[in-house]
């Protein structure tokens, strides 16, 4: 049987995991060893990132309805301030299913619409 030698496979992949950890700062993007614990540390935190994204994002929508809502109360009187936890309960109770993501759209960019939306949970 024939001598297989494994040269062209280890170059293989050692260029590959060093052209995936490029611009990493010191020894993570020149030497074999540091750059696959980077890379696999860089996958851990890129996984768990994206899930704190999505909480950031939420949290974002939070605060721009918050905001929107408390103008219009205040535009009405000083006592009928809506917060975002009122407004929410109101639309459990009407058994409005609209994300928070549609209602933080709208309190940005369309606030007639909002106000109209707000005045029918009412």
């Amino acid at each position: 049987m024939s001598r297989v030698k494994r040269g062209v496979t280890s170059n293989k992949r050692r260029k590959n995991v060093l052209k995936a950890a490029k611009g990493y700062r010191f020894g993570r993007s020149t030497k074999e060893v540091e750059a696959k614990v980077a890379l696999r540390h860089a996958g851990v935190h890129a996984f768990s990132h994206r899930k704190d994204y999505k909480n950031d994002m939420r949290r974002t929508w939070t605060v721009k309805m918050n905001a929107a809502l408390r103008t219009i109360g205040d535009q009405n009187t000083e006592k009928s301030e809506i917060t975002y936890s009122k407004f929410i309960n109101m639309l459990k109770l009407k058994n409005i299913i609209i994300d928070r993501k549609i209602f933080a759209t709208l309190a940005e960019n369309d606030i007639e619409t909002f106000n109209k939306v707000v005045a029918a949970v009412r």
